[in-house]
């Protein structure tokens, strides 16, 4: 099926994360930001299990703030890096308003948002206003926010950008989701939208892409 959908039906997600994975993205791109330090700071949104917390932190020795709504993960995470002062666990994941939102049991494809799920079992969890997070924790500037969310990425990035809070952000991580309804004119709305603050570092599309803000 996956040799139909590549080499047959020229299937964009495919043909994308098929470059994504010769080019080994997620040992390579995904962890190499050069500038980060002992000093930056970075938003993991939508930690899971911590992985990509642990690697960054190990690599730049850099402050992290993982957001994980699932308490299972959530208790996790806390034990994972119990004894590792500059990771930061928080039970909720960041959107574009306050709320408790029901979340699929679909280990790293847990959704909000993936209308494919059955949430029959789901549970609800809390999700919270990013402008209200971004003030509570007194950060004015995130060298690094990766955003794994499984469709919640758009109303958070949308609500970044109307409240002119992406400026804060120096690299943006994102894997854009396409279940999502309308999802790539979704996505090109709001990469018009980004493309005012920061430029392309590399993309593969509906896979991962990173934005760098503009000097």
């Amino acid at each position: 099926m996956r040799y139909v959908r590549l080499y047959l039906l020229r299937d964009e997600f495919t043909i994308e994360h098929n470059r994504w994975v010769h080019d080994n993205g997620d040992e390579t791109l995904r962890l190499n930001y050069p500038n980060l330090n002992s000093s930056s700071i970075v938003f993991d949104v939508g930690g899971y299990l911590g992985d990509f917390a642990f690697l960054i932190n190990e690599k730049y020795d850099c402050t992290v703030f993982l957001f994980e709504p699932d308490p299972k993960f959530y208790e996790h995470c806390v034990q994972r890096f119990d004894s590792n002062e500059k990771i930061f666990p928080l039970n909720y994941g960041l959107a574009d308003q306050n709320s408790f939102l029901t979340l699929s049991q679909e280990a790293d494809g847990s959704s909000f948002y993936n209308i494919g799920h059955n949430i029959k079992g789901g549970l609800r969890c809390q999700v919270r206003d990013v402008v209200e997070v971004l003030a509570e924790l007194s950060v004015s500037n995130i060298d690094l926010m990766k955003i794994n969310i499984e469709g919640g990425e758009f109303p958070l990035i949308k609500r970044l950008i109307e409240e002119n809070l992406l400026v804060l952000v120096d690299q943006i991580q994102i894997q854009f989701h396409n279940f999502v309804e309308n999802a790539s004119e979704i996505r090109e709305e709001l990469l018009a939208r980004i493309a005012k603050t920061h430029d392309p570092t590399w993309c593969y599309k509906f896979v991962w892409e990173n934005w760098k803000r503009k000097s």
